[in-house]
């Protein structure tokens, strides 16, 4: 009897909907960006903030392959509200006069703000407050 090896992309998919679960956001609302960086593979995990249509980045991890990133990043996932600090940041986007307020966990002030900026010209967002949340 031949025994059937794991499929790579049916693990992928069991790991991303078990941190989709975990987020309670829906699909659409999360993405899985991953790109070769020497020689490993880095996933960028990404929100989409349905109410205002901004991405942020929600954390990166680097991994042998694939499936070693998302191990990582679905380890991250269980344990950070324990790990790292909670910001609140308000911020306008260019050509706009909307305020809004989003929510980061991130290790740092610099940190949220990085993830807040991912993947855009800082010139498109004027920051009005960082605020270091209370641990509750």
């Amino acid at each position: 009897m031949i025994e059937a090896t794991t499929d790579i992309h049916v693990e992928a998919a069991r790991i991303q909907q078990d941190i989709k679960d975990y987020l309670g956001l829906r699909g659409s609302d999360l993405v899985f960006e991953y790109r070769a960086l020497e020689g490993k593979v880095k996933l960028d995990l990404i929100t989409i903030n349905p109410r205002h249509n901004q991405s942020f980045l929600f954390h990166s991890e680097t991994g042998a392959d694939k499936i070693d990133a998302l191990k990582k990043m679905w380890s991250y996932v269980q344990n950070f509200k324990e790990k790292e600090n909670s910001y609140t940041i308000q911020w306008v986007a260019r050509n706009t006069s909307e305020l809004h307020t989003s929510y980061f966990r991130a290790g740092n002030i610099l940190e949220a703000l990085e993830k807040l900026y991912y993947g855009r010209d800082r010139t498109t967002i004027t920051v009005f407050s960082v605020v270091l949340n209370p641990i509750s």
